[in-house]
């Protein structure tokens, strides 16, 4: 069952859709209940390998969905440090948690000034509304 549509104040977004929740000089990423709700039942995650370098603003990797295939934008750049299995062999966990259970990578951030180009909870509702 999917998620209800919510938006944790704890976690600074992109404007494509992306979530990071910051843990020191790590972050975990993920995507918004937005995007999970725009593509659909997720059935495919295409992630990084672990030790690959991600970079803020371009894609490190595609889910795909009984709608379409889409990239997935680092909010953040930074070393994979881990990729959640759990998803690649159930891609559909992001829709049913996609802030918990759902998240997609963990890196270790390589340039944490960039946190200050994220839009907080306010912001990225601004951005939703403009859409």
């Amino acid at each position: 069952m999917a998620a209800a549509e919510s938006y944790p104040d704890d976690l600074k977004y992109h404007r494509e859709h992306d979530w990071a929740r910051l843990e020191g000089d790590e972050a975990v990423l993920g995507v918004t209940w937005f995007a999970q709700d725009a593509l659909g039942e997720l059935v495919h995650f295409e992630a990084p390998e672990v030790g690959a370098t991600v970079t803020a603003g371009q894609s490190y990797g595609e889910v795909e969905s009984v709608k379409a295939v889409s990239d997935v934008i680092a909010p953040l750049s930074g070393e994979v440090l881990e990729v959640n299995q759990a998803v690649v062999d159930a891609p559909e966990t992001v829709n049913d948690d996609p802030y918990g259970r759902g998240w997609l990578l963990r890196i270790r951030m390589s340039d944490p000034g960039e946190v200050d180009s994220l839009l907080d909870l306010d912001a990225y509702k601004q951005v939703l509304a403009d859409q």
